[in-house]
């Protein structure tokens, strides 16, 4: 079945890195868009940024010039860079295949403070 397991967050400072890292199985994953979301708490699930299967990417407004999706489909993982951290980052990102109905993974818990 349709799997994502998402790896990467923890604690950073405003302004620090982290790398997520979402691997996919039970699909061709070089076929699909792909997409990382992000909840934080007592909000709604946003979109955050997507890659194409030709690898075009578009990015929410508000992490456009700070993060960077990416892909690697021979490992069938997708990546988020981020860059310059902010505590409005605060939230748990899930990665699902784009306008999909996909279960969603476990996530894994971003925390930017100080």
């Amino acid at each position: 079945q349709v799997q994502f397991v998402e790896s990467g967050g923890g604690l950073v400072q405003p302004g620090g890195s982290l790398r997520l890292s979402c691997a996919a199985s039970g699909f061709t994953f070089s076929s699909y868009a792909m997409s990382w979301y992000r909840q934080a708490p007592g909000e709604e699930r946003e979109l955050v940024a997507t890659i194409s299967a030709p690898s075009n990417t578009n990015y929410a407004d508000s992490v456009k010039g700070r993060f960077t999706i990416s892909r690697d489909n021979a490992k069938n993982t997708v990546y988020l860079q981020m860059n310059s951290l902010k505590p409005d980052d605060t939230a748990v990102y899930y990665c699902r295949r784009r306008n999909s109905v996909d279960n969603w993974g476990q996530g894994t818990q971003v925390t930017v403070s100080s």
